[in-house]
């Protein structure tokens, strides 16, 4: 992990600055900076283990939960994402968003999105590669889900991508990949 702050930048409009782990009487989260161009913002995706929290501190942001209709947000109104709950959001406005936010716990967010937009700024910021895009999804399965793909292709098509993948040694620049944070099952003991 790099030292904090560090900014990311996916190519297609969407900075994140990581600026450090806080704690608060909940526990640890991530301190985090978002800078969206209009139009621009992660496609509907769900964090399973962590809530994801968002204000708003310039522009106007829409957003919207699976199954929900969308809603804004504009400066100090704040957007909170509980764990399981896919969600979306996006700048809504004519100017850039900006917001500071959270993943409460941090988990494995900041290795994952460091990665997936490395790989989508070298693609030309349209989407990442798609061995690490498959590599990402079913690594960190346990954690998160980009909801736009469908489940088909994520469960049964993105694993033979990385079987293949591994064959051709494409798994090696994820070397140092932290291991994904697994749910925890009633019973045992987690």
């Amino acid at each position: 992990m790099s030292p904090h702050p560090h900014t990311i930048d996916d190519g297609a409009g969407e900075r994140i600055t990581f600026v450090g782990i806080r704690r608060d009487e909940r526990g640890e989260y991530l301190e985090v900076r978002n800078s969206v161009a209009p139009g621009a913002g992660p496609p509907m995706h769900v964090h399973h283990l962590q809530e994801e929290g968002l204000t708003v501190e310039r522009g106007t942001m829409g957003f919207r939960n699976l199954g929900e209709e969308e809603r804004g947000a504009q400066r100090g109104e704040s957007a909170i994402f509980a764990p399981g709950v896919g969600h979306r959001f996006w700048n809504a406005g004519d100017e850039e968003l900006v917001c500071n936010g959270y993943p409460q716990p941090p988990n494995n967010l900041e290795y994952f999105l460091t990665e997936l937009y490395a790989s989508t700024q070298r693609n030309g910021g349209k989407r990442p590669g798609l061995f690490d895009g498959a590599y990402l999804s079913t690594r960190y399965r346990s954690e998160f889900a980009m909801l736009e793909i469908p489940r088909p292709v994520r469960r049964l098509l993105f694993p033979l991508i990385v079987a293949a993948g591994r064959a051709l040694g494409r798994h090696r620049r994820f070397a140092d990949a932290p291991e994904p944070v697994r749910r925890s099952r009633p019973g045992d003991g987690v």
